[in-house]
């Protein structure tokens, strides 16, 4: 077997801790943000919605660069690897500056076109924190980059320990700039992009040492190869499309519950930074299992990607159990942490409860993709993914908010008919062998 038991808990685990980090840190932000009043809250949580759909674009991109280098070791070529690292970076450092440019000058009109019915004082909040956080996107860029190509070492250790320092500045920050400064959202939003900054030049600093299995030219002169960038893209932009359309639709359901008044806007952002928590270690065993599957698709060790799915998804059920129980039993003085009014708490504590139960439908439904597309069959899991979220997650929501007149949590139940039929048509689609695309290169192609 290509990755022993040693290899798994010494990738998984830092990936584990960075993903329970990066949340800790976003809810530490609203309780934050909670101090200055519930449009506050309300802001913050709209304009993360849109940045989570910019950052996952950066993401797919990062892991498209990640499933190249993983299949150049898994085939023994480490010098197309680097290749790749080299062309990850020029690639995903181009495409954010042009999104951070675009959310800096449309700024209001995407706020008006997305939320255009949300109070005053919640939009207000929200433009301020948009357009700080987009001036951190090249950084975040970067960062994702290199810590995703760390990952295809199977050293994660990395990532983790600078996630560490940009969530310790990112904690002090919000500290300074809530309770000292008390200059509101942008207490919130300056330490964010100092945070991502420093993450971003010390990644990219070590990501240079030529004695890393994959590293990246010394002097930045990182070329440009078309044919390595097309790799890249072929799936990078499938899986760009993939979870862009998912977190639109998020953002799109977010859209319809700003129709539903604050009380509405405040608990469902409580319930769905709770429900963060439970989607963490499969997040994270996600990840690491698109190392294992890039590794083993590029030895053409394919019985090995099933073993490795299986392993990891088990693995997922088995750190769920206790979150869920936890978050369940200890959600209502959570909750109370975020000063909300009698009725957004209900909201909040009713959803939350929904969602533990719904989570035994998540891990095969979010993380068996993640082994096809590091297989490269992205455009399988793409069409999937989109069709489900317009058919379900968003359609439904819609029909029973706008024509049965529903509460916020049926939101929630549309989302439930999305994971059955992800779970369905992924399970079914690695049960096969459709999904075994990745071809090793000839010995002269570089040549």
């Amino acid at each position: 077997m290509l990755f022993s038991r040693k290899d798994l808990t010494r990738l998984l685990v830092p990936l584990i801790i960075e993903q329970f980090l990066s949340v800790l840190v976003g809810m530490i932000d609203v309780v934050m943000v909670a101090e200055v009043g519930e449009a506050a809250v309300s802001g913050v949580s709209l304009v993360d919605s849109i940045n989570l759909l910019l950052i996952q674009l950066l993401a797919a991109m990062a892991t498209g660069g990640a499933v190249v280098a993983g299949q150049a070791l898994g085939a023994g070529d480490t010098k197309r690897a680097c290749l790749a690292a080299n062309q990850l970076l020029l690639v995903t450092t181009l495409i954010s500056l042009a999104i951070m440019a675009l959310s800096l000058a449309g700024n209001g009109i995407i706020l008006n076109t997305l939320f255009g019915q949300i109070e005053s004082d919640v939009m207000n909040n929200a433009k301020i924190y948009f357009y700080i956080t987009a001036l951190s996107f090249p950084f975040l860029a970067i960062y994702n980059s290199c810590a995703a190509l760390y990952r295809t070492m199977g050293n994660s250790k990395v990532s983790m320990k600078t996630s560490l320092l940009m969530n310790g500045i990112n904690i002090a920050g919000n500290t300074i700039g809530v309770y000292i400064l008390h200059v509101g959202v942008a207490g919130v939003a300056v330490p964010t992009l100092v945070s991502r900054a420093v993450a971003a030049i010390v990644m990219l600093v070590i990501i240079r040492d030529s004695r890393n299995q994959i590293y990246v030219d010394k002097h930045l002169r990182l070329g440009f190869r078309p044919d390595v960038i097309k790799q890249i893209l072929s799936i990078g932009i499938p899986g760009g499309m993939e979870n862009g359309m998912f977190q639109l639709g998020k953002i799109m359901v977010q859209s319809l519950v700003s129709t539903m008044g604050t009380a509405s806007i405040a608990g469902f952002a409580v319930a769905a930074n709770l429900a963060n928590i439970e989607y963490l270690p499969g997040l994270a065993i996600g990840m690491g299992l698109v190392t294992v599957a890039s590794r083993c698709a590029g030895a053409g060790e394919y019985g090995q990607v099933k073993y490795y799915t299986k392993k990891l998804v088990l693995l997922d059920y088995a750190i769920l159990i206790g979150i869920v129980l936890f978050i369940d039993i200890f959600r209502g003085p959570v909750i109370g942490l975020y000063n909300l009014s009698d009725e957004a708490f209900a909201i909040a504590s009713i959803m939350i409860l929904y969602h533990g139960f719904s989570m035994v439908l998540w891990p095969p439904a979010f993380v068996v993709p993640n082994a096809l597309r590091a297989s490269s069959d992205v455009s399988f899991t793409m069409v999937v993914a989109i069709s489900s979220m317009w058919a379900f997650r968003i359609g439904l929501a819609y029909i029973f908010v706008k024509f049965f007149n529903l509460p916020v949590l049926w939101v929630w139940i549309a989302m439930s008919f999305d994971w059955i039929f992800r779970l369905i048509m992924f399970v079914t689609r690695m049960k096969g062998t459709k999904w075994m695309k990745y071809k090793k290169k000839p010995e002269n192609a570089e040549a």
